[in-house]
């Protein structure tokens, strides 16, 4: 996999113009970078409770599906994006209260439990799940990696 470019000027791209552009990376990389992407998906993504973790993941994944529908491959990776960050900050915040997961030192802190925002990272996760394995994401993703990098 060719290495996430962050020395592109993501103020000048609109990557639905141009998604030849568009990098998949690994894991979350790009997530708020990538526009309009980022402006039509970030609003909706919120984690407190179960309860806004539900809404949050369900308006993302359908956000996902409305790309799909458009066959915006981009748009797909970037909702998929936001349900894997939606997990993986809410798993952050059940571990560590605070969500610093390192003290001033570096050392990790020790964790604690937060069975609220463990049940968010479960919402988050099983959406995302859903959309990562959706074979027609799999196929785009396949197809616009071999094509662009």
């Amino acid at each position: 996999m060719k290495a996430f470019d962050y020395d592109q000027d993501f103020s000048t791209i609109n990557f639905r113009e141009q998604p030849e552009r568009y990098q998949v990376g690994k894991g979350e990389q790009g997530v708020l970078l990538v526009e309009p992407y980022k402006s039509e998906i970030l609003p909706h993504w919120r984690f407190k409770t179960p309860e806004i973790a539900r809404e949050s993941a369900d308006k993302i994944l359908a956000l996902f599906f409305d790309y799909k529908a458009q066959n915006d491959f981009v748009g797909m990776d970037m909702a998929r994006k936001f349900l894997q960050m939606g997990y993986t900050r809410s798993r952050r915040y059940a571990n560590h209260k605070s969500g610093r997961k390192y003290d001033e030192a570096g050392e990790v802190l020790p964790r604690e439990e937060d069975p609220v925002k463990a049940e968010s990272a479960k919402i988050f996760y099983e959406r995302y799940q859903q959309a990562k394995s959706d074979p027609d994401y799999m196929r785009l993703k396949k197809a616009h990696q071999e094509k662009y990098g």
